[in-house]
Formats: C-alpha cells, sequence, structure tokens
C-alpha cells in the first residue's frame, strides 16, 4: 500500500469509518484507492498525503473521473469541499452532504447519458452513498 494511502486512511479513521471522502461506503470486495485531488498523475501530480483524496476503488473513484470529464464545475467543486475536509482533519457531514447535493445535480443532468458503448454513465452503484436521495 502506497505510504501517503496508508496515512490518509489512518488519519481520517476511513475503516472505522466504513466511507471515502466523498460518502461512498467500502463495499465486499472494494478497497480504497488515492485519488490525486490536485495535480493528476498525467500531469506528473505525486501520490502523497497533499495531493491524495482516498476514494473507493469501484464506486466513488471511476465515477469521480466521469464527473471532472463531463462536468468541470461540479468537479471542482466536489474537489473543494474535500480540500476543506482535509484542512479540518476530519470528514464533516457538513461537506459530505454539500458533495451528495453536488452528485445529485449531476445525476439530474446526465441520468439518461451514455458512454461510446451505449451503456449508461451512471451505474446503480454510484447512486448508493452516506445519503439518501
Amino acid at each position: 500500500m502506497l505510504k501517503a494511502k496508508k496515512i490518509l486512511i489512518e488519519e481520517f479513521h476511513l475503516v472505522e469509518l466504513g466511507y471515502d471522502m466523498m460518502g461512498y461506503y467500502l463495499q465486499e470486495g472494494d478497497i480504497f484507492t488515492l485519488h490525486h485531488l490536485l495535480i493528476p498523475a498525467r500531469k506528473g501530480g505525486k501520490a502523497n498525503t497533499n495531493n491524495g483524496a482516498i476514494l473507493c476503488g469501484k464506486t466513488a473513484h471511476p465515477y469521480f473521473h466521469i464527473v471532472e470529464k463531463r462536468e468541470k464545475l461540479i468537479f471542482a467543486a466536489i474537489t473543494a469541499e474535500i480540500l476543506e475536509m482535509k484542512r479540518k482533519g476530519r470528514l464533516d457531514l457538513v461537506n459530505l452532504r454539500k458533495i451528495h447535493f453536488l452528485l445529485c445535480e449531476f445525476e439530474a443532468k446526465h441520468s439518461d447519458d451514455e458512454n461510446d458503448i451505449g451503456e449508461p454513465i451512471i451505474k446503480p452503484e454510484y447512486r448508493i452513498r452516506l445519503f439518501k436521495n
């Protein structure tokens, strides 16, 4: 496990809480992954605690990249909420609720969108979060 990933998981008590920095539950068979939050890996971003956020590998992480490609403003707003929690040094239900509402906004706009092979971009498991719709 990456050192930064391990540090963030421990610092934010994610195993004990059972959810990630976007409010997604860690499901059986899933793992926490390190998302490059400020500078993407493709642009030379480092895998460190300053540049990292912990997301569930099968839900939040791929979904966040879909949001990034389709809605830059929503992506930036979610990033800002994660950064605020990192500044606080804890996951905060107010920030997590804001992230949930931002994702709901994305889902309202893109509920019928499909990928290049005709599959919906919003999988049912992407809608299972700490807060209900």
